[in-house]
């Protein structure tokens, strides 16, 4: 490349700078100037976009809105038929996405499910890989289900049937529509349902007895009942799948053999003292009541047999599937934070059980041990490629009278019945008073979650410690070829293997879009430290940003990055043919990541939904998150990435990565200069700028930060006195003045004749002539 050239693409390379500047200013103004449409999750909003007779037949229109939470009435010729609300104003429903699921639910005054409208999620398995239609079919089996009944203890909760692919996603949404009808019922704003509620009988109040803390062998728990079971043959299951209707499931057993075991099951409240020491142990029982919230319960699970009461699909993040805690009409699922895996029980005599869980009962589900409880086995069994049917079966739990004692009645305990729906006057004080009684006995969520997650969060750290000694000790790494190079492989083996697939801590865009609109509309720090990965991985960006540029994630902490340069190193062992770009090239191609940024950020401000939607350019969601169980279109986005990059490394991080592009803005303002450089680098010699594996180095020399992954390989060759043209004089100096030096040259030198001829210094068999006065070995 001529001087000419070389002028003309600096000032096209300032050009587009300057031209990308002035529209990061201009998106910038309009943020702070333009008012903000933010996705709106109430009520009213999703009211708007249905039709009364969608939730209940024969309405027409929907009346006032009134009460905290929101409730609508349907109308019907301008007489009530019922009532709407939204799920999620009453009770949780977070999916596999951990977003929440949005359903309508019609109900009528006697508490009776009258219609169901999913109006919102982002579930990925029902996005992607299952019909809608199929899914809204197992939801709409709740229609029809009469739970005053159930709100007020007389029926069991009712089961949806499973879809094959979407159990955790169907199992939330019903849980959700129940759990919240009955929370609505017994709060009394149904007239009917909540005089029903209200006006059940009143008996005097129990509680466990702290003081009665014995220790007790197997068959005394099993005895007095501290311990119960439930117990299935093969031949007992396939006859029950019969009689409900499902001869497929009932044709497909287990085992040949219907007198085989298919599950002994076990439950037992270890938060009692008694059972908690005798099946766990002194040690462990202590350990657990420090675990433990004030009023939160703990229970142990055990299996053995043919079925796993945990299920071969359950997977990290997810729901226990197959089994679900139940009192009075109310239930819960566990989740895997909820749990805890035991290899034996403590107690003498206890058999050697498959499948040992300890599980503590989520806040958001209130067990009274001195009322009876049951947990729910939902057997399932697969008769087709897609196909399963399900049945539930019951182990019911009544504690042992010795274990209780009379409570003293408290005013709390002395509630008079509320027939009417509160105005929003006393709505909002009673979730005033709520919300106080939390923060003065809880400890936040966020805290909560990292303690839970704290293993993950100590392994992140110390990752985060080791790469930052890399960068502070890179010197004395890179001139180590071969150690750095197994440093940086194992490093980025462990983002993509630990960090990305198992840990889902890839960051994204869309962290970026919901920060700058969390700062221009109301920020909360709670919002973001309930994902403290992601938390961590953000604060060490940011500082890194300071010190690094875009370096330390591009080119270390992010799993795709990691994902695509491992593959191409495969591919260069593999001897796949490297393309690379003319640098005029690819210069301009380049800012196509910037302006992909621009053009997410300007739509968030319109909505963030819809951003989120077309950040899907993004392929960590696919490769990382979901490890390509997507859609096809999905997984062959992500595959032609990664293929493109087996050919021109880093393919998607040079050209189209828009995380990448909002990184690089901010770290311009880094506020050090830690790759060295020599006068030569770039005129006369170009060695670094051939050999960056993203074209980060300009001809001229100078390293694009902007564009800079720190992958280190220039510093490598700085330091290498076998491939740095300026390092080769050094060393080849240096040699001769050793040479001159020895004893062996001076004694080669006879008197009277001269000084020895210099000694003939050669690199890669060629000789190399040195001036025979330039004897300076450091040059």
């Amino acid at each position: 490349m001529d001087r000419t050239d070389r002028a003309v693409s600096r000032q096209v390379g300032t050009g587009a700078r300057h031209a990308l500047a002035f529209i990061l200013a201009v998106f910038t103004l309009l943020a702070l100037c333009t008012p903000q449409s933010r996705a709106d999750e109430s009520l009213q909003h999703f009211l708007s976009g249905t039709q009364p007779g969608e939730l209940i037949q024969g309405a027409d229109a929907y009346g006032e809105m009134s009460g905290s939470p929101p409730l609508a009435p349907l109308l019907s010729s301008g007489k009530p038929v019922g009532y709407v609300y939204l799920n999620t104003d009453f009770s949780s429903a977070v999916g596999y996405s951990g977003k929440p699921i949005r359903i309508l639910v019609g109900i009528d005054s006697k508490g009776v499910i009258r219609g169901i409208k999913l109006v919102e999620h982002k579930e990925p398995i029902v996005l992607i890989g299952i019909p809608q239609e199929k899914v809204v079919a197992a939801l709409n089996s709740l229609i029809g289900k009469d739970l005053g009944r159930v709100a007020a203890g007389q029926e069991q909760l009712p089961q949806v049937d499973i879809v094959s692919g979407a159990t955790v996603t169907v199992l939330v949404m019903s849980d959700s529509v129940v759990r919240s009808a009955v929370k609505l019922i017994r709060s009394g704003r149904l007239a009917e349902t909540g005089t029903l509620a209200a006006g059940a009988p009143v008996t005097p109040a129990k509680t466990v007895d702290a003081t009665v803390s014995e220790v007790h062998d197997w068959n005394a728990l099993l005895g007095d009942g501290s311990v119960r079971s439930l117990r299935l043959t093969v031949g007992e299951v396939t006859k029950a799948f019969a009689d409900s209707g499902h001869p497929e499931a009932a044709a497909r057993p287990e085992t040949g053999n219907p007198d085989d075991r298919f599950i002994d099951l076990y439950i037992a409240p270890v938060s009692v003292p008694t059972i908690g020491r005798s099946l766990l142990g002194d040690t462990a029982y202590e350990r657990l009541q420090k675990s433990l919230r004030p009023g939160q319960q703990a229970i142990v699970v055990a299996g053995d047999g043919t079925y796993s009461f945990k299920g071969s699909g359950y997977v990290r993040g997810g729901i226990f599937d197959r089994i679900e805690l139940l009192q009075d009409g109310q239930g819960v699922r566990f989740r895997d934070r909820n749990h805890t895996r035991l290899g034996d029980l403590a107690t003498k005599g206890a058999p050697h059980l498959r499948e040992i869980a300890l599980f503590t009962v989520p806040d958001e589900f209130s067990l009274d041990l001195s009322e009876p409880w049951e947990l729910q086995l939902l057997v399932q069994r697969s008769y087709g490629a897609r196909d399963k049917a399900t049945l539930p079966f019951v182990l019911g739990y009544t504690l042992p009278n010795r274990y209780l004692k009379a409570a003293a009645p408290t005013p709390a305990t002395q509630r008079e019945p509320q027939a009417v729906a509160p105005g929003p006057a006393a709505g909002a004080q009673a979730a005033a008073e709520t919300a106080g009684q939390g923060s003065a006995n809880e400890e936040p969520l966020w805290v909560k979650i990292w303690k839970l997650n704290a293993v993950k969060i100590g392994i992140t750290v110390v990752a985060l410690l080791v790469l930052t000694a890399i960068f502070f000790f890179q010197n004395w790494l890179v001139r180590r070829p071969r150690l750095f190079a197994w440093v940086r492989r194992g490093y980025l083996l462990f983002t993509l293997v630990w960090l990305g697939w198992y840990a889902n801590a890839q960051l994204s865009v869309v962290n970026v879009l919901t920060f700058i609109n969390s700062l221009l509309s109301g920020f909360s720090w709670e919002f973001f430290l309930t994902a403290p990965l992601i938390f961590i991985l953000w604060a060490a960006v940011a500082g890194g940003l300071l010190f690094w540029g875009r370096g330390p994630f591009c080119g270390w902490l992010c799993p795709f990055g990691a994902l695509q340069e491992l593959t191409n190193n495969l591919a260069q062992w593999l001897k796949v043919p490297q393309v690379k770009l003319p640098f005029g090239l690819h210069e301009r191609l380049w800012p196509i990541k910037y302006v992909i940024f621009l053009g997410l950020f300007g739509l968030s401000l319109y909505s963030v939904t819809l951003a989120e939607t077309y950040a899907e350019v993004e392929p960590f969601k696919t490769a990382i998150i979901l490890k390509f169980a997507r859609g096809w279109p999905f997984v062959v986005f992500a595959l032609a990435l990664l293929g493109a990059g087996l050919f021109i490394e880093r393919f998607y991080c040079r050209y189209l990565c828009p995380l990448g592009a909002a990184l690089a803005i901010p770290g311009r303002i880094r506020m050090f200069e830690w790759l060295k450089r020599y006068p030569e680098c770039g005129s006369p010699c170009q060695r670094c700028a051939k050999d960056c594996p993203v074209q980060a180095i300009h001809p001229e020399g100078q390293i694009n930060v902007n564009e800079c992954i720190y992958c280190m390989h220039c510093q490598e060759l700085y330091h290498d006195d076998h491939r740095c043209p300026h390092m080769i004089q050094v060393r080849l100096k240096r040699e001769k003045f050793e040479a001159l030096s020895s004893p062996t040259t001076r004694a080669l030198a006879k008197p009277g004749k001269g000084p020895a001829s210099p000694p003939v210094i050669t690199h890669k068999g060629l000789p190399i002539k040195v001036p025979e006065n330039d004897t300076n070995p450091t040059g």
